[in-house]
């Protein structure tokens, strides 16, 4: 933060841009809003209403110290308006994710299963695998539940290849709860965390993903691939209402006949959310142009 402050006062800035919700994102807001600096916050009126969440305090803090808001939906709009925020602050500007993925889905494109190191090895088909990713603590703390749930997925995947990019202490975990009961996981493929281009090219081919990411929910809805969260809330609810997303929570019984249905192609009819077109980064800078 002493450093951000440093260069603000060397370097006269008009405006900040702060992004999403981390602790680094509410430093900055911060630092900036001391500086007596316009501050304007990418992914604004996204909550969880779990007060609980440090991101959840971040994004309380964020947003009430913001000068302009740019919101991705018209949930994030009302959030931020019953949490009296002026009409005339907050902007629509759609999903800034999407536009990463139109920026580069040529690059993205260029990639096939054969050159990707991960998983050349397993001789992948278009729409012939899930993509499965794990990283929320409540989930892998309770390993009872966990085990149930791995279960259910993969007795519904049946032959259906589950590829599951995994950091060392997910990976570890589900090792351990396969040699502790002695169920069968050879259909579950671990492999070691893909870089973007290559995560996304997975994703966008896939049968469909189970995930516990909300942004690889958003990238879901707009490849239009049926995806399963698990969890009982999502950030942005137009992936459920409009898009390709299903929330199951953490009920195995649920996931269970979840990934049936999107084994068998029994999947909701899906659409892009509004402004979900990757033009948001040109609404932005429109905006922040007119009301310079």
């Amino acid at each position: 933060m002493s450093k951000f402050e440093l260069y603000l006062q060397e370097h006269p800035t008009d405006v900040v841009i702060v992004v999403d919700d981390l602790a680094s994102t509410m430093a900055a807001a911060i630092v900036a809003k001391k500086q007596a600096i316009t501050l304007a916050h990418i992914a604004a009126g996204t909550r969880s209403f779990d007060i609980t969440m440090p991101k959840e305090i971040n994004r309380l803090v964020i947003d009430g110290l913001s000068d302009i808001l740019f919101t991705a939906g018209f949930s994030n709009n009302s959030i931020a308006n019953k949490e009296g925020a002026e009409l005339s602050k907050v902007y629509m500007v759609g999903n800034i994710l999407i536009d990463n993925i139109r920026y580069n889905r040529e690059r993205m494109e260029k990639l096939s299963f054969d050159g990707i190191e991960a998983v050349k090895d397993l001789h992948l088909r278009d729409k012939g695998y899930i993509v499965f990713t794990l990283n929320r603590k409540a989930l892998l703390t309770n390993k009872d539940n966990l085990e149930q749930m791995i279960r259910s997925l993969l007795k519904a995947a049946g032959e259906i290849p589950v590829i599951a990019p995994l950091r060392e202490d997910a990976e570890s975990t589900l090792l351990a709860l396969g040699l502790r009961n002695g169920f069968d996981l050879h259909n579950l493929y671990l492999v070691k965390p893909l870089g973007y281009l290559e995560f996304s090219y997975l994703t966008s081919h896939a049968l469909g993903i189970v995930t516990d990411s909300g942004n690889v929910a958003e990238e879901a809805t707009f490849n239009n691939v049926p995806c399963i969260t698990l969890n009982s809330y999502t950030e942005h609810i137009e992936t459920v209402k409009i898009g390709t997303n299903v929330l199951v929570g953490e009920d195995a019984g649920l996931l269970g006949s979840s990934v049936a249905d999107m084994v068998a192609g029994k999947w909701k009819s899906a659409a892009i959310p509004d402004r979900w077109d990757g033009r948001s980064a040109e609404r932005i800078v429109q905006t922040l142009l007119e009301r310079s």
